[in-house]
């Protein structure tokens, strides 16, 4: 997932079996004797009860018997616990110890939380925050992604069209590929106002394509317009004509998603 900036602070966010873990660790860094904090927090009795109700709800594998022998030790004065002897006692999964680049120890976000508040209600409240902005992010760019990959599944089809209808037998690989680019860019065209030649001389310092650039809005009407332009090359429609046509749905739907746009931000 990456990293959240919380006051200032810089922590680490793992994804672990598509679970966020966030560093502990990396919480207590700037604070006094921030290390010995996660043990301290450990030590005491509510946390360990915490723990517990955590791990036997999610945690299938947790050894609840040895769960009830440290609860009845917490609270003495002499109990001691590191997050080594918890994972390695009760077989938990919500706290680990990491080694290595980004070692420390991290945390399920649910527990994650809990010791913040224990550090400070305020460094909580923070912390959500930019956990959940840091979570929005992701989900876009995750729909970005999305919207992607159904534009090359969509370019199957549209190349499956340009294979079965332009392209006779006769011809090289070298000729089908230059057909293959040659319709690729009436959809450029049509959308873009450019071939893919054109935007690389336009942006020779950009890396990827024409459509790694394309917003949202654009994929979507992109891959719109490919399932459009593989129902007219079946159709007998000629390249010109497709692509004049193709060009007035472009600016047509892209209207419409930019006006829907206007109204969610509203």
């Amino acid at each position: 997932m990456g990293k959240l900036n919380v006051d200032g602070n810089e922590i680490q966010v793992l994804q672990i079996e598509e679970d966020d873990y966030i560093s502990l660790t990396d919480m207590v860094r700037n604070l006094d004797n921030g290390p010995a904090l996660i043990e301290k927090w450990l030590r005491n009795k509510n946390t360990i009860e915490f723990l517990g109700i955590w791990e036997e709800m999610y945690n299938e594998d947790f050894d609840i018997d040895t769960y009830y022998e440290i609860m009845q030790e917490a609270g003495l004065n002499r109990f001691l616990m590191s997050v080594k002897q918890w994972v390695t006692r009760t077989n938990s999964k919500g706290i680990i110890a990491k080694a290595g680049r980004y070692g420390g120890t991290y945390a399920y976000k649910d527990i994650a939380f809990e010791f913040a508040s224990w550090v400070s209600p305020q460094f909580k409240l923070y912390l959500i925050k930019e956990f959940e902005r840091l979570k929005k992010q992701e989900q876009t760019l995750l729909g970005w992604s999305a919207k992607r990959e159904l534009a090359k599944i969509n370019y199957r089809i549209h190349t499956d069209a340009i294979k079965t209808n332009l392209i006779p037998a006769e011809l090289t690989s070298q000729q089908t590929s230059i057909i293959y680019a040659s319709e690729a860019d009436v959809l450029n065209m049509a959308l873009f106002g450019m071939t893919a030649k054109q935007w690389r001389e336009a942006y020779p310092d950009k890396k990827g394509n024409i459509r790694d650039y394309a917003s949202i809005n654009e994929l979507i009407c992109l891959s719109n317009m490919e399932n459009i332009n593989a129902v007219l090359i079946e159709d007998g429609l000629g390249q010109k004509d497709r692509l004049m046509k193709l060009n007035k749905i472009a600016i047509h739907q892209m209207s419409i998603l930019e006006e829907q746009n206007l109204k969610i931000l509203k």
